[in-house]
């Protein structure tokens, strides 16, 4: 019988094996490698543009911000300029409504009785005057009540004083102006 030493073939195999199990494992490791360098790079791609996007928002962010702040200020200019235009407005009307309180007031006042001052707060007056007797005051208080301009009048103060040897009535009454538009004349404030 032949003998055959298989020994050296064996080794030879299994270094041959080892050498190939280390390619392979070497060629798994590059390709792993590969692969991570891959996804590393992919992922911080992605947070570039990530961050790029995020910056691209802040900017758009800051920009509607600073656009608001210009709305804000113009819709407080149209605020002011709109409270200007009441202003002007309650004003045109109230200097027409005044024309016609004062043409209404010098027409209730009865003769024999004139006044002394004439003050106004918001619209309330405060007349002062001097009369006659005190038959004058009430005709002039009753005329204030019936006239369309006023409303509301009230004496405060009547005092009987002697003046140039003559007995007068000094009077302060209060009377509030009536919220009404001017109507066709008729009335004691429309005699002439």
């Amino acid at each position: 019988m032949i003998r055959v030493n298989l020994l050296p073939w064996r080794e030879m195999r299994r270094k041959e094996e080892d050498r190939e199990l280390l390619v392979m494992a070497g060629g798994a490791w590059a390709v792993v490698a590969l692969i991570v360098l891959y996804v590393h790079m992919h992922v911080h791609a992605l947070v570039a543009n990530q961050k790029q996007r995020n910056l691209f928002l802040t900017q758009q962010i800051a920009l509607v911000n600073s656009q608001i702040g210009q709305i804000s200020r113009i819709k407080k200019q149209r605020a002011d300029l709109i409270s200007r235009m009441k202003i002007i407005e309650q004003t045109q009307q109230s200097r027409e409504q005044m024309v016609h309180v004062f043409d209404a007031l010098v027409r209730v006042v009865p003769p024999g009785l004139y006044l002394t001052s004439v003050l106004q707060n918001g619209k309330v007056f405060t007349i002062s005057g001097v009369a006659q007797s005190n038959t004058r005051v009430s005709t002039f208080l009753r005329q204030l009540d019936h006239s369309r301009w006023f409303a509301n009048p009230n004496l405060n103060i009547i005092n009987v004083v002697r003046k140039n040897g003559a007995r007068v009535s000094k009077f302060t009454l209060v009377v509030s102006e009536a919220d009404k538009k001017p109507k066709p004349k008729q009335g004691p404030e429309h005699k002439s």
